[in-house]
Parts: C-alpha cells; sequence; structure tokens
C-alpha cells in the first residue's frame, strides 16, 4: 500500500478529510478571513486575501493539502497537509494547520491530529511539526497529545518569508 498524500477516505465521527481541490477557496477563505485565526501564526496576516491566496495556492500545489469538514453538518472547520514524505527514513510531516475559531475548544483539534496520525502510522514511524515560535495554542495543543520539542529552525513558507519555528515529534507506539 502506497502513502497517498490526499486520501479520501478518512473520517471518525466528528470530521472528515477530503482532498483540498481549487474550488474550495470561498468556504475555506470564509473560515480563514478571521485575524483571530491567525494571530500567532508565523504570518499573522492570512486572514487578508492576498496572503490567503498564497498560502491556498501553496496548499493546492502541495498535493497534500485536506479540507477538514464537519461530520455531521458538512461545514468547512479548516485545512491541514502531508508534506516531505521520506520512505526511506519513514517520516512524514503534518501542517499548514488551521481551525475556524467556532470550533476551537471542542474537540476537533484532537480529532483531527488523531485521525491524521492514525493514518500515516501505517507507512511512517515518525510525525514532525513544524510550529511558529509564537503560536502558543498549538504548541500546548501538539505537547497535550504526546509531542515533544525536538528542534528550532527557520521555516520558508511557500511565498513568505522564513520564520522560526520549533519541530515536534510523535514516535509510534
Amino acid at each position: 500500500m502506497k502513502f497517498d498524500l490526499q486520501p479520501t477516505h478518512l473520517h471518525n465521527e466528528r470530521i472528515r478529510l477530503i482532498p483540498l481541490q481549487e474550488t474550495d477557496f470561498d468556504r475555506l477563505f470564509e473560515v480563514g478571513s478571521n485575524p483571530k485565526v491567525w494571530e500567532q501564526h508565523p504570518n499573522p496576516n492570512r486572514y487578508k486575501f492576498e496572503d490567503f491566496t498564497n498560502y491556498f495556492k501553496g496548499a493546492i500545489e502541495s498535493n497534500g493539502a485536506l479540507l477538514i469538514l464537519d461530520s455531521f453538518s458538512n461545514e468547512t472547520i479548516g485545512c491541514s497537509r502531508y508534506y516531505d514524505y521520506n520512505e526511506k527514513d519513514r517520516t512524514i510531516l503534518i501542517g499548514y494547520t488551521f481551525i475556524g475559531i467556532k470550533f476551537w475548544g471542542n474537540g476537533y483539534n484532537k480529532a483531527l491530529k488523531k485521525l491524521m496520525l492514525d493514518y500515516a502510522f501505517q507507512f511512517v514511524n515518525k510525525v514532525y511539526f513544524h510550529i511558529g515560535a509564537f503560536n502558543y495554542r498549538s504548541q500546548k495543543a501538539i505537547e497535550k497529545i504526546g509531542a515533544t520539542k525536538v528542534d528550532e529552525f527557520e521555516v520558508e513558507y511557500y511565498g513568505e518569508d522564513s520564520k522560526l519555528n520549533f519541530v515536534y515529534l510523535i514516535q509510534k507506539n
């Protein structure tokens, strides 16, 4: 079985993940146009149309981006992606995640990470996460599910200046 970076069958009781399509721009921008979503991210201006358009273009070109939908209402929750898959080292990264503020603190992020990790661990032994150095909310959330900080370095996001990120790791049991 091959690691599909955009699987079509990932779902649980809370969320459903589908490959991000160009036609999803408007529904995703509606969620991402709230400045509060990005206030701790490396680019706090992603709520602006131009910055979000760049983020979205990078997501589409990555061929690993997934639209996050509510399993019950089909409402758009946000976006995440798999990237930098290394078959030889059996590693992958999960990141570029954002979730609309309506869904914060309700278990959606935990459900998302569990779903993505369970799928990834069918193919890899280590999953890494790049999290902005000042994104305390995401750092705390990833630590709650068992990730450990293992490094920090500059990450150059698609079409943006490089920013300091922390690298977190979760290993397969």
